[in-house]
């Protein structure tokens, strides 16, 4: 029995060791096995995020506050605080880190709103949202509110924003960037439709990179659908840039320039894009160039369309010779018939870009309808190059563009815009057609009496353009906040 006895020990003992190599590891143990880049991370932000920054040796982790759908406000919220000119200007205070989390359902790999407020993100946070945001497949708006986001920052964020495919909303407001990094959010492969860039100190020159993202003669942003710039002091050199880029911009609707320090010259150049204006030389040249790429790459569609058809006719009929062999005779005059069948060209007269004669404006027409982008409900729409609209007239030695239609809301409220300007925009107004133009213009807190007679005439107008038609104490107490 002793014998027994010693000889279960050691296998009591080798069962115990075959458990203990069996035994899952903790957490611990886990995170202390891998790397931050060899990390996978789960889409769970409450999960990832602690795990990343304790993978980057971070002491004091930022807590996560994750809404339920029950308890989801709106990007609005505590918007009053915020908004104000007073808050807006403030310096940042940088509280207690809290990465905020709006969930579009119960599930907890359902992060729809990022929010990162009033604290200081690091380059070791940057580096950890960098990684997060991959993984975030339903997320939808990220938000950075005085952040102290550094230009590096922000160039190292790029790449994962743009992967995000349902991320349509970026909010990037009190970071002074001086490099401007902030244009590559506008650039012209981006799929960002609402872009808020208040309070960045940007001045004449970051405006300057905003107007040249927005459009120039060969390049054009075709999915942003607002823009909010309050806040950042670009004055009349920088409203002058805003207005250059507004020029043969189509997608953009919304547009707010309040509290810019714009006097009358900046409102001048705004308000003229809104009606009729003359191409530069600049731009007739380059109208020029995309005539004639768009001709070129028109004839060589039409002599491969006219080459498919005839090598199609020409197959045809040999299959039908083939089979005309196998079951009797060949007839001299089907052959003939067959082989003039496959000699049959088509005239360049008959094919679909009609006559020669119409043919420049056949061709300016399918370039214009080529240009195609895809809404926020992912439906096509038609974007025009305005330099080959059809509507350019030709007067006084001079192409004569229509002035852009598609910009809907304009906010110039609390700059320094005088009596001297409204003239001109009540003439643009006026000049706008029923196909499209502004259904609001915000005026408000500007340097001249609210009883001026070109200032009542603009408002009649904007309350007969404005479907909403809201009423004026709403208006007034929404533009006191610069939205």
């Amino acid at each position: 029995m002793s014998r027994k006895r010693q000889k279960g020990k050691p296998e009591k003992a080798n069962a115990e060791d075959e458990t203990s190599k069996n035994t899952v590891p903790t957490p611990d143990e886990k995170l202390s096995a891998q790397t931050f880049d060899e990390y996978q991370c789960s889409g769970n932000v409450e999960v990832d995020f602690p795990l990343l920054c304790a993978l980057l040796d971070m002491k004091d982790i930022p807590t996560v506050s994750t809404k339920q759908p029950a308890s989801l406000t709106t990007e609005t919220e505590g918007g009053d605080t915020e908004d104000s000119p007073s808050h807006i200007n403030a310096a940042p205070s940088w509280p207690k880190p809290c990465l905020q989390v709006e969930l579009e359902n119960e599930d907890p790999l359902s992060a729809k709103n990022l929010k990162l407020s009033g604290w200081k993100v690091d380059e070791r946070i940057a580096r950890v949202l960098q990684k997060m945001l991959l993984s975030l497949s339903q997320l939808q708006s990220l938000y950075f509110w005085q952040a102290g986001l550094t230009d590096q920052m922000l160039i190292s964020l790029m790449n994962p924003i743009s992967l995000c495919s349902n991320l349509r909303a970026v909010t990037l407001e009190g970071n002074h960037l001086p490099e401007r990094s902030y244009q590559l959010l506008l650039s012209e492969d981006s799929v960002l439709a609402h872009l808020s860039l208040r309070n960045n100190q940007m001045g004449a020159e970051g405006a300057r990179v905003i107007g040249s993202a927005l459009s120039t003669t060969r390049s054009a942003n075709r999915n942003l659908l607002s823009l909010n710039l309050a806040f950042n002091a670009i004055g009349d050199a920088g409203a002058t840039h805003i207005a250059q880029g507004l020029r043969l911009n189509r997608a953009l609707l919304f547009l707010s320039l309040s509290n810019n320090q714009i006097g009358d010259s900046g409102a001048a150049h705004l308000s003229a894009i809104l009606c009729e204006f003359a191409l530069t030389h600049e731009e007739v040249v380059e109208r020029r160039k995309m005539l004639l790429s768009a001709s070129a790459d028109q004839l060589r569609s039409v002599a491969s369309s006219s080459s498919l058809s005839s090598i199609k006719e020409e197959n045809k009929a040999k299959k039908q010779i083939t089979s005309k062999k196998d079951n009797k005779p060949a007839n001299k005059d089907n052959l003939k018939s067959n082989k003039k069948s496959s000699d049959i060209k088509v005239p360049l007269s008959q094919c679909k870009c009609g006559k020669q004669g119409g043919k420049e404006k056949q061709l300016s027409a399918q370039e214009d309808k080529s240009s195609n982008a895809l809404n926020e409900h992912g439906e096509s729409v038609e974007i025009v190059n305005p330099l080959l609209d059809q509507s350019v007239q030709h007067r006084d030695g001079e192409l004569i563009l229509p002035g852009n239609t598609t910009l809907s809301s304009l906010n110039l409220a609390g700059n320094r815009i005088t009596e001297k300007s409204l003239p001109l925009f009540l003439t643009s107004l006026e000049m706008q057609d029923e196909g499209g133009g502004l259904l609001r213009l915000c005026l408000e807190r500007n340097r001249f009496p609210p009883e001026c007679e070109c200032y009542v005439k603009i408002k009649e107008l904007m309350t007969l353009a404005d479907p909403l038609k809201k009423p004026s104490s709403e208006q007034t107490e929404e533009e006191e906040q610069g939205a």
